[in-house]
């Protein structure tokens, strides 16, 4: 990564927002790959693309109905099965216009146009991080350091129109979500995703396995 920043000089700059919610003593035992990724703000529009493949996928039958059902509001869950082994790609671009970050992952599927889904990240509110699926949907995020790697765990769910918000009752939130960015050495990495419910137990995992790519203007 710190290869990227020198081809492409000025298209990034330090960041410290992920390094001040994790603490000082927490960011220094993230890998040096990890912190070069999550150290660095993209500036002028331009972005930073990974890809990859996605290697796990599984869902039970919960999980199944409740992924389908989140396609009315932007299929922010995998959906398909038949993305395992397919290509995946995800780019980050700052939000010029505010103090976050724009996340797109596409996944392939087996035949059909892959899957695509967007949402914003945003360093406020009472966790100091959010993301947004659209629709009105938010997540507080907290942010850890798990085996090596980084952690992003929800803390609860939200919905916002303007300045009306409402933070959801534990009960109706989808399931406790964690993401975790694990280093794998040789520019590569690992990103995985589980959805777990109290009542359903795990309803959906993905693991998708990244290498660092160019930043594109």
């Amino acid at each position: 990564m710190l290869d990227q920043i020198t081809a492409h000089p000025g298209s990034a700059v330090p960041d410290h927002r992920f390094r001040q919610l994790l603490g000082e003593a927490a960011w220094q035992a993230l890998p040096q790959p990890v912190r070069s990724r999550f150290g660095k703000r993209m500036k002028g529009g331009s972005s930073v693309v990974y890809q990859g493949v996605v290697v796990a996928m599984r869902r039970n039958i919960a999980g199944y109905v409740l992924s389908h059902l989140a396609r009315l509001v932007g299929a922010p869950l995998p959906y398909d099965s038949t993305s395992l082994n397919q290509p995946a790609v995800v780019t980050v671009t700052e939000d010029c216009a505010g103090d976050g970050q724009f996340w797109v992952r596409q996944y392939g599927r087996a035949s059909g146009f892959p899957q695509v889904i967007h949402s914003s990240k945003r360093f406020s509110g009472p966790t100091g991080i959010e993301e947004y699926i659209g629709s009105g949907i938010g997540m507080a995020l907290r942010v850890g350091v798990e085996d090596g790697g980084l952690s992003f765990r929800s803390d609860h769910y939200f919905l916002q129109f303007g300045s009306w918000r409402l933070r959801l009752p534990g009960w109706c939130s989808p399931g406790a979500l964690t993401i975790t960015h694990r280093d794998l050495g040789d520019a590569r990495f690992l990103f995985s995703l589980t959805l777990e419910s109290r009542f359903f137990g795990e309803l959906v995992h993905q693991d998708a396995l990244f290498h660092d790519m160019e930043v594109q203007p």
